[in-house]
């Protein structure tokens, strides 16, 4: 029965589905979001934090294009800090622990407040397609729902499985239910779908916790926040002196190696009940155990789930052990003697479709308007799956209106690394972002993310006309600066020698923009200003390097494979056709990153399209 029309559906309410609604709905398109609870929208199923490595990167990208996760962790924070600060500024990267119930609250009522976007609860179990096309959704309670663009981001709930020692029960999160509709799609269609694992740690009772021997974790002061549009708005910093909790820190001990030694065959994981691959990045405390065999300890953090709950997250500690020999893990570690679990640890399997299925604009390559975005494209993170999500979310608000596509480069974007990696690589294993995935570090920082992304996002109509007017006077205002400080200059006497230095020469990992007072030389009074302009300047040489490294790199990102014949190509073996053919990539950069692409085939694609120098 065909009851409703819409642009683009969205099936998954987790934090992709969340900025791939929320994006379409902002383009203007009729959007409708289904959730099998919609009390559980924007819910943190494992740590309830955000940021990270590469990942507080990540969202401050999606905030640029006009995305929802930033201001909802700023809002929702209870503790903040900047990761990476003994390091370089490209490096670093912002983290917040959230109050988890104050998060799925935010987000839940970001979506319902949305302009057209609509939220129903119900379970979509089957796509229809004609002539390679998405037609309409059908769901479980028998209706169906005509469109031009779906957008699947089921997370682990697809054929989701909970292990806890030997038991074991279908579910996408524990004791929710999973989905399985779309499952038979996949199968009818032709996609591969292979299983990953993963897991998350018990919740322990704060009150049951001796913190008096416990190392103390604070937040920093100030605090980074992810909005570049938070109060105070056009900067990346709070105010001093706010509120935030603190986060401890104790270990595993021998004997918590013991326990876990012992009853190795009593795990899910190491018991043979699971078959999935699990995440390298994030393993289970029996992984570490096994693999890191010469460690007698491991770090473990403490974090509270919100300010108004007893629940403390320990991570570190997943594990998929029967719950009795749970509470004996979590009671030899210090701190934890006496502790109470709440909820016990799981492991969980899902179905994955692997992301070499898709095009980089995450539209799938065997059907026209289908999309995915999550973890059912093989990565791990809250952080990813949004990033992921409002990319094919705007793209499937450009399909229903018969729009190109956007992708988004290496050069440009951490989103774009991933979703490169994703679609010319695959993945053997959950996918985690890192800033050592990048070729250009130097440039894409965590602090530049407006000046790199608010120009899209504004030609999206996901940034107002003011927000981007913001930003555009932040850059010129950053242009003056830096090429004043490249053109003045100052008389310095070092020794008996005297000699003629620019502020920026000036600047060095001793002498900061503050220090540029002492030489009688004004500052920016815009803190955001001063920032870029310091690091810009700082850097300059470092990133001209880096540039010059990726020119030719660069260039093939530039050069279209679009509508090429393999086939019609000479000089390509049979291999290269056959990958270039089921890879079906956009440019010839995306064509050199495919796994056993050689220079000879990227040297006879250049020669074949009149592009070879």
């Amino acid at each position: 029965m065909l009851v409703d029309e819409f642009d683009v559906v969205v099936i998954g309410g987790g934090h992709a589905g969340i900025e791939a609604s929320l994006a379409s709905a902002r383009m203007g398109a009729k959007t409708v979001l289904f959730v099998l609870n919609a009390d559980t929208i924007g819910q943190m199923s494992c740590n309830p934090a955000i940021g990270g490595i590469a990942k507080g990167i990540v969202v401050r990208e999606i905030d640029a294009l006009g995305g929802e996760m930033g201001k909802a962790i700023d809002h929702t924070g209870i503790q903040f800090k900047m990761l990476n600060t003994r390091k370089g500024k490209a490096v670093w990267s912002p983290r917040a622990q959230a109050d988890k119930r104050l998060y799925r609250e935010y987000m839940k009522r970001a979506c319902e407040n949305q302009e057209n976007l609509h939220i129903k609860q119900d379970e979509v179990v089957d796509i229809l397609v004609e002539d390679g096309r998405v037609v309409a959704v059908k769901t479980k309670l028998g209706i169906e729902y005509k469109t031009k663009a779906v957008v699947v981001a089921t997370g682990t709930f697809l054929e989701g499985t909970i292990y806890i020692g030997d038991k074991t029960f279908p579910a996408g999160r524990a004791w929710e239910p999973h989905s399985t509709g779309l499952v038979e799609f996949y199968r009818r269609h032709g996609f591969p779908l292979v299983r990953f694992k993963t897991g998350t740690p018990a919740r322990l009772d704060k009150r049951t916790i001796d913190f008096s021997s416990l190392e103390p974790a604070p937040g920093d002061d100030p605090p980074p926040k992810f909005s570049f549009w938070t109060e105070p708005v056009c900067t990346y910093w709070f105010e001093k002196g706010k509120k935030q909790t603190l986060c401890w820190i104790t270990y595993t001990t021998p004997k918590t190696h013991e326990i876990i030694r012992k009853n190795l065959h009593r795990t899910a994981l190491y018991g043979g009940l699971i078959k999935g691959i699990g995440p390298r990045y994030c393993p289970s405390i029996e992984d570490k155990v096994v693999k890191f065999a010469d460690k007698d300890r491991h770090t473990v953090f403490l974090e509270p789930e919100g300010w108004d709950t007893i629940e403390i997250y320990p991570n570190g500690l997943s594990t998929s052990l029967p719950e009795e020999l749970q509470w004996e893990l979590y009671r030899s570690i210090p701190g934890l003697e006496k502790v109470e679990l709440i909820r016990p640890a799981y492991a969980i399997e899902y179905d994955v479709v692997p992301p070499t299925e898709l095009y980089p604009t995450l539209e799938t390559k065997k059907i026209r308007g289908l999309f995915h975005a999550g973890n059912l494209n093989g990565t791990t993170g809250y952080e990813e799956a949004a990033g992921q999500g409002i990319l094919a979310g705007i793209n499937a608000a450009l399909r229903a209106f018969g729009k190109e596509p956007i992708y988004l480069r290496r050069d440009e974007s951490y989103i774009g690394i991933m979703v490169d990696d994703l679609v010319t690589k695959g993945v053997m294993e959950p996918y985690r972002l890192f800033t050592s995935r990048s070729e250009y570090r130097l440039q894409l920082r965590q602090d530049n993310a407006p000046l790199r992304l608010s120009h899209l996002g504004y030609n999206l109509g996901l940034l107002t006309e003011e927000q981007y007017k913001l930003v555009k006077e932040l850059q010129r205002e950053i242009e003056r600066w830096t090429e004043f400080y490249k053109t003045q200059r100052v008389s310095v006497a070092i020794g008996s020698d005297v000699k003629s230095y620019t502020p920026s020469q000036l600047l060095t990992a001793e002498c900061s923009i503050e220090d540029l007072k002492n030489f009688g030389f004004e500052v920016p009074e815009h803190p955001y200003v001063k920032e870029e302009v310091e690091i810009q300047l700082k850097y300059e040489p470092y990133i001209e390097r880096e540039k010059k490294l990726n020119e030719r790199l660069k260039k093939l990102e530039d050069i279209s494979l679009k509508g090429v014949d393999y086939y019609k190509v000479p000089g390509l073996t049979n291999e290269a056709r056959e990958k270039l053919g089921k890879f079906n990539p956009l440019t010839v950069g995306q064509a050199a990153r495919i796994d056993g692409i050689t220079p000879a085939t990227i040297t006879a694609l250049l020669a074949y399209l009149g592009k070879l120098d």
